[in-house]
């Protein structure tokens, strides 16, 4: 730091200190200080994995309720169903198995000719949920709008390929024909577009909105914190910082929270002031998520789009106060702790609550196997 002051004694300061101080010196001075290199350890949240494993099979029934359900006589030849079974993620044999192990979502029956084997519907519980669902898309379809728009003002030039949104539709809640239903009906926020000497096809934002360019966290601050916003931050019960640590993430705390949707180009990657703004980023995209959450590689494509250094997906393993890095499923989702009270999500969206209808109706299946064993 300038002025002879060391990180200890900006820490004494406190954080009115620290404010007070940081208003009489020059930006360039806030990025003196280097990336201080704490090792945090990794600590298991049973509750929060729980939030994760208890959906192993909600994507994969979803996925075959949309598909099931676009037919026109509300059926499927098991046949043409196995052909997509690589979006479903399960392998080829076993798309007969798994239909069948929820028999409270779909039904099977026999084809009437006799020549193209099962046939599988769904039951009327699952029609239900799939007419709710439908109304709470058309219902939250500017909530959705505005959750793609903020996420395209993240990025540094207002667009992405549709593949790297693809890898996050699921989790901000939006439809599979995104860019041919959702899209075209607002031709005044998206542009769909070609580059130059790029085959893929591009979502561009059409104009910037101010309104929306207010961080989650800039919502919830108070007018007294000044630039120095503070994440909320809570651990795994039993989990314990050294006092090395804690002290660096106090004052780490009270370094000035640069916007996600502000131009970052001016910032040193090697301090912490930059980590803080890329925790930002990260903070801000996990709201723009249904469930809070989603897989570690949906967003590794992200980095030059948001104008991210290398390892940028280090800070989630350096903040568990902020992030949680589950391990199930055999892959690595990042869960945002706040919007957890245990594993119960404390800010639930339409959408959220129609896949939680849907997983109960999982679960009842698996229940009926149970009483019946």
């Amino acid at each position: 730091m300038s002025n002879g002051l060391n990180r200890g004694a900006m820490l004494c300061l406190g954080r009115r200190g620290a404010r007070w101080l940081r208003g009489r010196l020059p930006f360039r001075a806030e990025q003196r200080a280097t990336l201080v290199n704490v090792k945090v350890k990794w600590v298991k949240d049973r509750h929060l994995d729980w939030a994760v494993s208890r959906e192993r099979h909600l994507r994969p029934a979803l996925h075959l309720v949309h598909l099931i359900s676009s037919q026109p006589r509300g059926r499927a030849a098991l046949r043409d169903l196995a052909t997509c079974h690589r979006q479903f993620a399960l392998p080829h044999a076993n798309i007969a198995t798994f239909l069948r192990r929820f028999p409270t979502v779909f039904r099977e029956s026999a084809d009437p000719g006799g020549t193209d084997g099962p046939w599988f519907s769904l039951s009327h519980d699952a029609l239900r949920l799939r007419r709710m669902e439908l109304g709470a898309l058309a219902d939250a379809e500017q909530d959705l709008v505005d959750r793609l728009r903020r996420f395209l003002m993240l990025t540094a030039d207002r667009s992405l390929p549709l593949h790297a949104i693809d890898q996050l539709r699921w989790d901000m809640g939006l439809p599979s024909d995104y860019h041919l239903s959702v899209v075209p009906r607002h031709r005044d926020f998206f542009e769909l577009v070609r580059r130059p000497g790029d085959e893929r096809i591009w979502l561009k934002l059409v104009s910037w909105d101010p309104r929306l360019a207010v961080s989650e966290l800039q919502k919830s601050a108070s007018s007294a914190d000044g630039d120095c916003l503070a994440f909320p931050v809570s651990f795994t019960r039993g989990f314990g910082l050294k006092k090395k640590c804690m002290a660096w993430l106090r004052e780490w705390q009270t370094l000035p929270y640069t916007s996600p949707y502000a131009d970052a180009s001016g910032l040193d990657s090697r301090t912490d002031v930059s980590e803080k703004r890329i925790v930002g980023v990260f903070h801000e995209l996990l709201h723009l998520t249904i469930a809070k959450k989603t897989g570690r590689r949906n967003v590794s494509n992200l980095r030059k789009p948001l104008g991210l250094p290398f390892k940028f997906t280090k800070v989630f393993e350096r903040h568990p106060g902020i992030f949680y890095l589950s391990q199930k499923l055999a892959t690595q989702t990042v869960v945002l702790r706040e919007a957890y009270g245990g594993s119960d999500l404390l800010i639930e969206h339409p959408l959220q609550e129609i896949r939680e209808k849907y997983l109960a109706l999982l679960m009842a299946s698996q229940q009926e196997r149970t009483k019946g064993d």
